[in-house]
């Protein structure tokens, strides 16, 4: 069944999570889901210039929302959490009594607030579902242990989220049983992994991150799964960082939650951008090669 929706991919997603956006164009074209970029789309500001001026960061992304709205579409998609709570926050404004006359004044284009906003998770759940992505499954990732690691922004706050449970969501969990994967319950799933100050304090990285990675490591994980691309740069990026800060070795492979459903469902691992990632998941690649071996044997015999 084709469908089209609105995408907002954000600025990130062209740059230092390039994979992140092609797992997710990769998977949607399996369930029939076309991504339509919105046009002529902008930078939502994210954390600065919600700092320097809210109302203005607020009609940044409400030109984004405008425009999609324009265009005919109900729900706007994207990938990144940052970029999401930007684009609710823009909802937020526009619904405020006290706020809505300014926002509107500085947007200076028609909007109606009738557009919804969601994430990449919330979309694979809500609009795809859980059963037919299970039962689009090729190659189950029966034997892998994935600890999924939600971080700070993509269930929180409750009132910009409107999805899942805040402290103790399952969405992610729920997505990588229907692959295979082997959940362990995961209670570092919205610790904080200290991604703003990666550049200026990277002892307090050091220590968040490291209790991250070290309770994936005590439960035996293969690889945590993420939803955000600061979280998924800083878990990976920064592992040999926080390695040398903490004296112990990790190598655990940080891998989007698209790129590990799209292996599953029989996908190339380059057209995942698996290869983009710092600490390369191996046995990944081995299960795919290994899967599509059976399967060609399978379908000749």
């Amino acid at each position: 069944m084709f469908r089209e929706i609105a995408y907002y991919p954000g600025c990130s997603i062209e740059g230092t999570a390039k994979e992140f956006d092609e797992s997710v164009r990769e998977i949607c074209k399996v369930f029939g889901i076309s991504l339509r970029e919105i046009p002529d789309w902008n930078c939502c500001g994210s954390t600065p210039a919600h700092i320097y001026e809210p109302l203005l960061s607020a009609a940044l992304s409400g030109r984004n929302l405008a425009i999609a709205e324009s265009v005919g579409f109900d729900k706007v998609m994207t990938p990144c959490p940052g970029c999401l709570k930007a684009l609710k926050g823009s909802l937020e404004a526009f619904r405020d009594p006290t706020k809505k006359e300014d926002f509107l004044r500085i947007l200076n284009m028609p909007f109606e607030g009738r557009i919804k906003a969601v994430s990449i998770v919330q979309f694979l759940i809500e609009d795809i579902g859980v059963d037919e992505i299970e039962r689009n499954v090729v190659f189950p990732l029966e034997g892998i242990t994935v600890v999924p690691y939600y971080g700070c922004l993509l269930t929180r706050p409750p009132k910009f989220a409107e999805f899942d449970d805040p402290e103790q969501p399952t969405s992610m969990d729920r997505l990588l049983g229907a692959v295979g994967a082997k959940v362990p319950h995961f209670p570092f799933k919205t610790e904080c992994c200290g991604a703003t100050y990666g550049v200026l304090r990277k002892d307090i990285v050091g220590k968040l991150t490291g209790r991250i990675l070290k309770m994936a490591q005590d439960l035996k994980a293969d690889a945590i799964a993420v939803a955000c691309p600061l979280c998924q740069q800083n878990l990976d990026l920064r592992q040999g960082q926080v390695e040398r800060y903490r004296k112990e070795s990790f190598e655990i492979p940080v891998i989007y939650i698209t790129q590990i459903i799209g292996l599953a469902l029989g996908i190339e691992p380059k057209k995942l951008g698996l290869h983009r990632l710092a600490v390369k998941p191996n046995f990944l690649f081995e299960m795919s090669r290994k899967g599509k071996e059976n399967f060609v044997l399978e379908k000749q015999t």
